[in-house]
Parts: structure tokens; sequence; C-alpha cells
């Protein structure tokens, strides 16, 4: 009730201040809000001139960059991510962007603007509930108006390829239903606010090492059967004003000038409607980028030429860019400002009015419902409020949580709790939110001596591990935008301290702050793991609250955790170390069989496996029915807290084949989080997008639904799905084929 109460009063605020819309003056009958968004954008195209479509699909960056002596526009926010002239004749405003994995991003400088940051993206899809995932876009999408910003440049959605990619912690991990769903919710939060969001990185942006000249090569059915089936289920659940094209290039064709994705894919196929942005220094041309389906050049000065400038008018003039095609472009922008609701409900700067308190709670109850208990065993956890000695140990816990770093990075109320850290520059500042896991403990713990040791002294630290009665060990890993971790281990010997501390007191708690999955080789011998991603702005009350049991865990693994890197189909990082300007290729010879598919694929037993995550109480499955009607297949089930703390359990329904061939043994079909109360059960049901049931073929572009026997699995995670011991049932279904989008196209024969 609580989350529903503070999306309300986001919604009321931008009611608020936004006022009603405006009815339509004379000679502006594009004002008139009766009318739809694409027959408002067509009549503003016809009134704009060549000059005013052209200032319209050129973006440029809203901060000054030193070393290539550029100076932001004068209209532009301060320190913001980039600016777009609009045609104020005609009433369209500027689009003024933010970068927003998190929240409201700030580039760094001396005026950055505080604001409140959600936890890490992963943590998010970890939550496993789609109406978390809309009120957390919808507080960042306020705040995002609050500060006089109309477009996001949120909804990261490239899938877990490999667990070093820094630029994981962004986005919804490996699953494309999952990841698909909840970043689509968050899309959907994000423009409830009158605020335009993107979809990004399209396409197969999946790691950082070498972003910018790469070659994906992949076969389009393993492509729309993974990677773009995610991005295609977060534009149907958050119906994006925009698209951001990637860095890479994808079977030899930059992304930003690939007719297959842009124009193909996306605008045919999907029947996407708003504009296709380029990433900041993705757009390599003009005539070619313009006439495969870019429609905005962004960024300005971080390509090697203002190709959508005079360039483009040049090839407009002498129709190597049709008229019709620039006219499309234009068009495209006017209609997503028209349907998100810019242009009838502009922003203004009004930062003083922004909420930060609640805003707060938000990202706190997102922390709590994300983090994932790991490990629990002898019930160290929760902690008992009469221990006398606490060691807290590592992990800046004095100070605050972990950040991610690059263009998502919020900057907080306060400052950097931990200054001066490397890198201190792109892709840092290394940042440390000042909540603080420490402080939050003492509070917990006003008789004990909570004790507090850096960790850089493994001796020291060991000694007091030795002296107190409980250990909680914070342990940290740093990813960000355009690098990747060189592998899995935590860096700076923390394997070694970890190691060391548990062998002093065997009551050691692990708490990870990391931005993906890392290898624990002292798992073994300490009895409890909290991963609490990063944590975002309310990050250390969070931790504090679920280790002493305010909060009962409720996360869900979205991506495996492997063993070791030897698991992974790529043992070593294509490309990595990168060097400067050197083209290179990665196969994703794994296809379409991504994360925990590609384990039961080869009969791997990874540390953690997806959708796998603890709780303070037990839960049981039962009454597992499943039926198809009209080629629909739906199954239901019942959950029960058979425990004696109240909690929530995420109930995932997989489907396997019994003779059919997919790229894997079995998928995720559908998930549901139940919140029960001790002894209470509720009947719970899924109905199965038929995507996820078949094969897709690329020559008639389908999807095609093999007949015969299929196995539906309801677990609590995917290899626990994998065994004999899950709840199973078997339903028979007839040959069927759908269309691109999943809509029925006949019964086949």
């Amino acid at each position: 009730m609580k989350l529903k109460k503070t999306i309300s009063l986001l919604s009321a605020a931008v009611a608020m201040c936004c006022g009603t819309a405006l009815a339509a003056p004379d000679g502006k009958p594009w004002m008139n809000t009766q009318l739809g968004a694409a027959e408002r954008a067509d009549l503003v195209v016809k009134e704009m001139t060549f000059d005013e479509k052209l200032k319209l699909v050129f973006g440029y960056m809203g901060a000054d960059v030193e070393h290539k002596k550029y100076k932001r526009p004068e209209q532009s926010h301060v320190q913001s991510a980039g600016f777009v002239y609009g045609v104020p004749r005609l009433g369209i405003p500027n689009l003024w962007e933010t970068d927003a994995g998190v929240g409201v991003a700030s580039q760094a400088g001396p005026h950055a603007r505080p604001g409140t940051a959600l936890p890490s993206g992963l943590n998010t899809a970890a939550t496993w509930d789609l109406q978390t995932a809309f009120a957390g876009g919808a507080m960042i999408g306020a705040e995002a108006r609050g500060y006089g910003f109309n477009v996001m440049l949120a909804g990261g959605v490239n899938l877990m390829r490999d667990p070093r990619n820094g630029r994981n912690f962004e986005y919804g991990g490996e699953d494309p239903l999952l990841a698909g769903k909840m970043v689509g919710a968050q899309i959907k939060g994000i423009q409830s606010q009158r605020v335009v969001s993107t979809l990004k990185h399209f396409a197969l942006n999946d790691q950082e090492t070498g972003r910018t000249t790469l070659d994906v090569k992949i076969d389009d059915q393993s492509a729309r059967m993974s990677d773009l089936l995610a991005l295609q289920i977060a534009k149907e659940e958050g119906n994006p004003g925009a698209v951001m094209c990637s860095y890479n290039r994808v079977n030899g064709v930059y992304a930003c000038e690939s007719n297959y994705l842009l124009t193909e894919v996306l605008k045919k196929d999907w029947g996407f409607k708003g504009w296709v942005m380029s990433d900041w220094g993705a757009t390599h041309s003009t005539i070619p980028a313009a006439n495969a389906g870019l429609d905005q050049q962004s960024g300005m000065p971080f390509d090697l030429a203002d190709y959508f400038g005079p360039p483009l008018k040049e090839a407009v003039m002498n129709g190597w860019v049709p008229q019709a095609r620039l006219d499309d472009m234009a068009r495209r922008v006017l209609h997503a400002m028209f349907e998100h609701g810019v242009v009838d409900h502009p922003v203004k700067a009004e930062p003083d009015k922004i909420d930060f308190n609640a805003h707060a709670a938000v990202s706190l109850k997102d922390a709590q419902e994300g983090m994932v208990l790991l490990k629990n065993s002898g019930a160290v956890l929760p902690l008992d409020r009469s221990v006398k000695r606490v060691a807290v140990i590592g992990g800046y816990a004095d100070k605050g949580v972990l950040a991610g770093g690059g263009s998502s990075l919020v900057y907080p109320a306060g400052g950097n709790a931990v200054p001066g850290m490397e890198p201190k520059t792109w892709p840092g500042p290394v940042m440390v939110y000042p909540s603080s896991p420490l402080k939050a403990i003492q509070k917990r713990l006003p008789a004990a001596t909570v004790s507090f040791a850096d960790g850089a002294d493994k001796a020291a630290a060991a000694r007091l591990a030795q002296e107190s009665d409980v250990v909680l060990l914070f342990a940290t890993q740093w990813t960000g935008e355009a690098f990747d971790v060189p592998s899995l281990s935590l860096p700076n010997k923390q394997d070694e301290l970890i190691a060391a501390v548990a062998a002093a007191n065997p009551r050691t708690v692990v708490v990870l702050e990391t931005g993906g999955p890392v290898t624990m080789p002292w798992l073994p011998k300490v009895p409890a793991v909290l991963e609490a991603w990063y944590p975002g702005t309310s990050g250390g009350e969070a931790i504090a609250s679920l280790l002493f049991g305010e909060a009962n865990p409720s996360g869900h693994l979205p991506a495996t955790f492997p063993a070791s890197e030897a698991q992974l189909p790529r043992p070593a990082l294509d490309g990595y170390p990168e060097v400067e300007n050197r083209r290179f290729e990665v196969s994703y010879r794994e296809g379409a069989a991504v994360g925990y598919k590609w384990f039961d694929q080869k009969g791997l037993e990874p540390l953690f496996p997806f959708g796998h995550g603890l709780s303070y109480t037990e839960f049981g499955f039962a009454g597992l029915s499943a039926n198809v009607k009209g080629g629909v297949l739906q199954a239901s089930f019942t959950v029960k807290n058979t425990g004696k703390r109240a909690g929530k359990e995420v109930a995932q329904v997989y489907v396997a084949p019994l003779k059919a061939k997919w790229e894997a043994p079995k998928r995720l079909a559908g998930f549901q989080k139940v919140d029960l109360q001790p002894g209470a059960e509720a009947r719970a049901s899924v109905t199965v997008d038929p995507r996820l049931l078949a094969m897709y073929d690329s020559a008639s572009k389908t999807w095609k639904v093999a007949k015969g026997d299929y196995r539906i699995i309801l677990a609590a995670d995917a290899a626990e799905a994998a065994g004999t011991k899950a709840l199973s049932t078997v339903v028979h279904l007839e040959a069927a084929a759908y269309d691109v989008n999943g809509k029925p196209l006949r019964q086949a024969r």
C-alpha cells in the first residue's frame, strides 16, 4: 500500500506542476489534444521549414568538453547528457536529456546536481516484481522532470552474455522474459511522468571491451530469440518514445547504420513509431545512417563530424537522402513528444519541489526487494539483537555503499563519502554514497560493541574477528561503463581477506556490493552471504534492515553465478586487453542459449543458479495445473508460507519440450512474486507468451510451435527446475504459427 501511495503522490505532483493541456490556439491545430500523436506530428511536419527539421534531428552534448574545445548550448542544463533544439514558433519545446540508468545522472564538474539513486538495474531485476520496477521508474521520472529534463536515457536491457561486462549492473540480467518485463515496467514508470524514456542499447552491445570496434557475429534466429526478444518485450511493455542504437557492429555493419536493425526489425517488424537516436559517438556517416533508419545524431562533439548537420542538408538537397526520409525523421521525434506529453506538459526546472525523502524511500524499498540471500547455513541470519560484540570489516562500510561508474552515475547529496579513489576521471569518479552500513548497524545495537576495520591489514582484521561474536564482512567490486573486469574474482585480494577472517571466526557473514556475479573460493567457510549489488541512495539502511530481519530477503538472481570463467561460452574475454582502434570479431556461438540455458545445455553446475534466492521463512508449492485454450498456455499453482515469518516467494514457471528441439533444455516462461503471512497460501497463475514456446523462423518471420508434449515445471530456481523434485505436469500443444510479434496466424498442419 505504501508503494501505491508513493506512486499516486508522484503522479499528483506532476499533475499539479504541469497543469492541464492547452486547447489548440488559432493557427496551431496540432495543439489539439483530442487528435492522435500521429496526426499531430503530421500537421507539425507540414508547417516546418527545412532548417527546422534539421535542428530536430541533431543533438548536442549538454556539458562542456574541454579537450574538444566544445561549449554546450546556452539553453542546455549544465553538466547534462544532451540537448536538442525544438521549434518554439510552433510550440515544440527543446529536448533536455539526462543520463538515467538508475536516476538523474550528472556529468562531472563543479555543478553536479544531487539526485536519488535507485539500486543497480540488476537489483531491480532481482526483485522479480513489476510494481517495484514501475515505482522506481516513476520516481526517477518525477525527479528528472523536477530538474527540467524531458528525456531520460534509461531502459538498458542488454542481456548478460558475459558476467565480466562492466555495464551489467545497469541492465536486467540474462533472460529475455525477465529482463524485458522488468525494464519495460521501469520505462512505463518513467513515461508516466510525461518524460520520454529510451530503450537501449540497440543491439547486442553485450561487452564494453572494444565496444566501438567489435563486430558481433550472430544469426538472425538466435538474435531474435535472445537479445532482440528481450528488447522486443521491453518495447511492448514500456512503449518507449525513443530507442538508442549502440556502438558495436552487428554482422559487419555499425548498429547505428544497420538497415536490418533499425528499419527491418525495429520499425517494420515491431512497428516502432518513435525515433532512433545514436549513442554518444556512435554515428559514423550521413547517407548510410539516415537511409538505414537513424533519426537523430546525438551528443556532438563525440562523433568525428556533424553528420546530421550541414552534410545531411546537402544530402537531402541532392536527393541522396530523400526528403521523405528527413520528414520521417522529424515526424518520429514529434510523435514521441506528443504521445508522451512532452509538448502538452512542458517541463520547468523546480528542484526545490523535489521530495527527496519520498524518493529515498522508493530506493530503499527497491533495494530491500532485490538483495539476494545466497547462503544462510545455521540460521546465522537474521542477526540476534542480543549480540554483544560485532566486527564490521571492509567495503568502506563505515562511510557508505558503492555505486557503479560511467554515464549512469548519480551524484548524491552530501557528496562522495570516500573521495579520491582511482579513477578520479571517466568512467569514474569511484563513488560511495553516504549511507553507512556501520552506522545503520550501530543504531540497531545501542548496547553492543560494534567495531570497524577497513580490512587493509589482513592480520588486524582477523584479530578483530576472533574477538567478536559475529563478523559482517563487506566486499566490493567496482565496475563501470567503457571497461570490463579482467576476471570474476573479487579485486584487491579480498578473497584472501575473507578467507583469513572466516578462519578466525566461523560466524562470518559476507555482504557483497558488486556489479554482477563473482566467484567465491571461500564460500564453504562462511555460513551466510548476502548479495547487495549496488544498493543506491538508501543502501546502508537497506542492508541493515535485511541483516536484522526487519525486512525479509526476497530477491532472486536474475543471472547465473558461474563457478569459474571456464564455464563461460568465451572463457577468455574477446578483445581483452583492449587495443585502441583494433577491429575484431566476437562470435556468439552460444546463439540463443544465454545464461542458465548454456549451463543446462552443457550440463554445467554453477556456483548459484539463475532464480536462486533464500528467505528467513520457508515456502512450498502445490496444486500445479496447466491447460491450453485457443492455443494459449496457462499454468496455475498454490504457494504457501510454511515458516514462521511473513515473506515473499518468486514462483518460476519453466517449460521443457519432450521431443521438440530448442536452443536449450528449458526456458523461463512466467513468474509471480507472492507475498504471504506465516501459514497463508495463495493461488497464482501465469499466461505463457507463445514466443516462449516456439522457435523463430527467419525465412517466414514467424514463431513456430512444434506439435508435441511439453513439461511445465514450477520451481524456485533454474537448478531446481532441472531436478526431479520440482512440481511438473505435461501438456500437449498443437502445431501453431505466430507472427513476428507473437500474434496468432493460423493453426499449422
